[in-house]
């Protein structure tokens, strides 16, 4: 968001202050683990796991703290790379990346080769394919230290920018380094890759083959890379715990899992101000705009509009804020929505508008989980609602919709409008203003509409 815009609303106002960061970043998560195809939990899992191992290593209350925020952050880049990946793919990359975390990809195998014929361009002609093949074979290493130097560094900027101390972003920069050099972005060896960093890798492996394969599995595989992806102290020290049936996340329910990551907070729990709160929203606004091109701005630019809306209908500055804060989260649940979607150029299939049609539900649930952000996850989830009835998740009409919700469904139409899509450019002044003229008083609220002209 415009920096101008948020300095003129007062950091002193009581909204949703006053509540553990570690809760809101454990519910955002949620959210990295769309992004990736994740079994949902995975960051949660992940953070179990891992202060376990550091608690096994003996580690003292500030670098815990420092690593429990980065296991709970370690995706927040994931979204960088996940239009480049398609571009090369010409498929799911939320697929690709699921996969892509079971294969050895420093090895060419059958099994890493089957996994990227699969994902090769599904729709072209066998020749194409295996011309793409042969290219990315060439490329393999420098296309994988693309992919992973653009998560890597957007995340580790990211996690600066909500003013985490600089370890937890040099873990996050540095979690696919390899023990023995082969990894990225800076090919670090030994201990000269963090240890943070190192251990948010392991608990990394740990989840995603457990939950996909078994914990057997999981413990198989980490062994097998030992002395290569991962530092043997560490495979060692996991090796115990699982021996002493301690190593494993907690098998609850989510909510129990969460909670169990919660009580795990070191030292004195941090309590996030407005700013922070704010930043926080900023910072998960630009994980879900990065994701495509075509959205590179987009809940940044719903929230500035909304705000301007927001003034024109003599909103106090809590209320910006709050408007703001749901504009800038509203779209969090299109982090589940491929790019084969995101970033087709022609009509989307019925099948293909239905996956579209539930990411508002998902905002709505994804932030629900923070206790202070019911409201917030409700006017957040409805901005796709019409006031006749006509939008969607839930059909809902006017007299189910606040002013908040009609306010920023507003905001959203007119900047989806505005922006460039893959099936059309962005619009002038002028024709947006010939389309939502028809939908005023019907679809769209006339008052939040006429403050939208105002301030135009």
């Amino acid at each position: 968001m415009s920096p101008g815009l948020m300095r003129s609303l007062p950091s002193n106002e009581p909204i949703a202050s006053g509540i553990p960061v570690a809760e809101i970043i454990s519910a955002l998560s949620f959210a990295l683990d769309l992004t990736e195809d994740a079994v949902p939990g995975h960051a949660l899992r992940s953070c179990l796991i891992g202060m376990r191992l550091a608690a096994a290593l003996g580690l003292g209350d500030a670098d815990r703290s420092h690593l429990f925020y980065a296991l709970l952050l370690k995706d927040i880049g994931c979204s960088s790379n996940a239009a480049r990946l398609f571009q090369i793919m010409g498929s799911d990359e939320r697929r690709i990346k699921r996969e892509d975390k079971l294969e050895d990809w420093t090895r060419t195998t059958w099994s890493s080769l089957r996994h990227v014929w699969q994902n090769l361009h599904p729709e072209a002609s066998h020749f194409t394919r295996l011309k793409r093949l042969i290219d990315i074979g060439r490329r393999d290493e420098t296309v994988h230290g693309e992919m992973v130097a653009l998560r890597c560094d957007r995340g580790a900027k990211i996690v600066a920018s909500i003013g985490l101390p600089k370890p937890v972003s040099l873990a996050v920069r540095h979690l696919d380094e390899h023990w023995d050099g082969s990894g990225f972005p800076g090919g670090l060896k030994g201990e000269a890759i963090p240890l943070f960093s190192r251990i948010l890798l392991v608990a990394q492996h740990l989840d995603v083959f457990a939950t996909e394969r078994g914990e057997a599995a999981a413990l198989r595989s980490l062994k097998f890379r030992t002395g290569r992806w991962f530092d043997p102290d560490l495979v060692r020290a996991a090796g115990a715990l699982s021996k002493a049936g301690l190593l494993w996340g907690f098998r609850g329910s989510i909510a129990e899992s969460r909670a169990a990551v919660l009580d795990l907070e070191p030292g004195q729990r941090l309590v996030a101000s407005n700013d922070q709160i704010d930043a926080l929203c900023d910072a998960f606004a630009d994980v879900v705009d990065v994701k495509s091109s075509f959205t590179a701005s987009h809940s940044r630019g719903v929230a500035e509009t909304a705000i301007r809306i927001a003034t024109g209908l003599g909103y106090t500055a809590e209320r910006q804020r709050f408007v703001a804060r749901a504009s800038l989260l509203h779209d969090l649940g299109k982090l589940r929505i491929p790019n084969t979607i995101l970033d087709k150029p022609g009509r989307l299939t019925p099948a293909e508008w239905s996956v579209v049609r539930e990411h508002p539900a998902l905002t709505t649930d994804i932030l629900s989980r923070v206790a202070l952000f019911s409201e917030l996850a409700t006017v957040a989830g409805q901005h796709h609602e019409k006031l006749d009835g006509s939008g969607y998740p839930h059909c809902l009409k006017a007299a189910d919709l606040s002013r908040d919700a009609r306010l920023i469904a507003v905001a959203d139409f007119y900047s989806a409008l505005a922006e460039d899509r893959p099936y059309r450019a962005g619009m002038a002044t002028g024709p947006i203003r010939r389309i939502m003229d028809t939908e005023a008083g019907c679809t769209l609220d006339r008052d939040c509409y006429d403050a939208l002209l105002a301030g135009l």
